[in-house]
């Protein structure tokens, strides 16, 4: 039987709808949501791996170090804050007893000593006796006293000798003060004047005490060739030994400046300046820009805020650790 022409266009559509079934079929399924984001976060720039160092596309370089590890590498921070910048100049110098602080006791009259009652070393006041000589003029004896109070510095006598008269007995000298003259050399002369601070050290044991420059002597030291600057140090304790050599820092200037931190605490990253700031055990290497500096410390101008937790020892020892980790990142 003939088939009706009216059904033509039904049959097309049909046909029409079944093809669109089937290429449907045969299209790439749609990424899930989950699926979709990991991959947008595998291919995000800067991703930094479990050990919180960078990759090579630029993230922070950092790493873990636990408390106790740090501990024992010496690993030591402290909170970046404000400070003073100064300008000092190293010198060395020597311990002197002030003129006028010490005395010479002396025979009035000739005659043999009788006895002699302190030794080199022991400290005597004003008016106590330290010797007795029989006077050759008077045929009595009579004592010498101390005329000031300090410390015995030499004795010139023996008992039984006979001393001439106006013959030095004791040299006394009172050293609860002491003068510390510095030599200071070349062009340093021109920027040291009398009022600066300075710091000085003794050699022996390291203590220090801060005082100030009295004085810049007009001479120059003729076996030195060298400018002298004298302080007063306090000597009340008897540690500072006259003849002793001593250091000393002599404060030029200062400025202050909102952020430093120890020299001590800088590294060099990948031809930048670096510190390593702490967070708890995460220690992130942070690019600064520095200002001025002195012998201990340095002023930062950017880069870092003042209060943060910054490594001031052994920072060599937390860059390294930050290069191993980059290192097992590579591999």
């Amino acid at each position: 039987m003939k088939a009706s022409p009216h059904l033509s266009p039904l049959f097309r559509l049909a046909a029409l709808a079944v093809l669109a079934a089937a290429l449907a079929g045969c299209g790439d399924k749609p990424a899930a949501p989950a699926e979709a984001a990991d991959a947008a976060a595998q291919e995000e720039p800067g991703h930094a791996d479990d050990d919180g160092h960078a990759d090579a596309d630029g993230g922070p370089e950092q790493t873990t170090i636990p408390a106790e590890r740090a501990k024992a590498a010496g690993i030591v921070s402290a909170v970046a804050g404000a400070g003073t910048i100064v300008d000092e100049h190293e010198v060395q110098g020597l311990l002197t007893p002030i003129d006028g602080r010490t005395a010479q006791v002396t025979a009035r009259f000739p005659g043999p000593i009788r006895a002699l009652l302190a030794n080199v070393g022991d400290r005597v006041r004003a008016g106590q006796p330290l010797a007795s000589i029989d006077s050759n003029l008077s045929l009595t004896t009579y004592g010498v006293s101390a005329p000031i109070s300090g410390v015995v510095l030499s004795r010139q006598a023996r008992v039984g000798g006979i001393a001439a008269e106006g013959q030095p007995l004791f040299e006394i000298g009172d050293l609860s003060q002491l003068w510390v003259d510095l030599h200071i050399f070349g062009a340093d002369t021109q920027h040291i004047t009398a009022g600066v601070p300075v710091t000085v050290t003794r050699m022996a044991d390291g203590a220090s005490q801060t005082t100030r420059l009295e004085r810049v002597l007009p001479g120059t030291a003729t076996a030195s060739q060298s400018t002298v600057a004298r302080a007063t140090v306090d000597n009340s304790d008897g540690l500072w030994r006259p003849g002793a050599a001593v250091r000393a820092r002599i404060v030029v200037a200062s400025a202050p400046a909102a952020i430093v931190v120890p020299l001590t605490a800088l590294q060099t990253m990948d031809g930048r300046d670096v510190v390593f700031v702490r967070k708890g055990d995460t220690y992130q290497a942070r690019p600064v820009t520095l200002g001025a500096r002195d012998a201990r410390q340095v002023a930062v101008s950017a880069g870092l805020q003042a209060g943060e937790e910054v490594v001031v020892e052994q920072s060599y020892t937390v860059k390294a650790d930050i290069g191993k980790a980059g290192a097992g990142h590579e591999h």
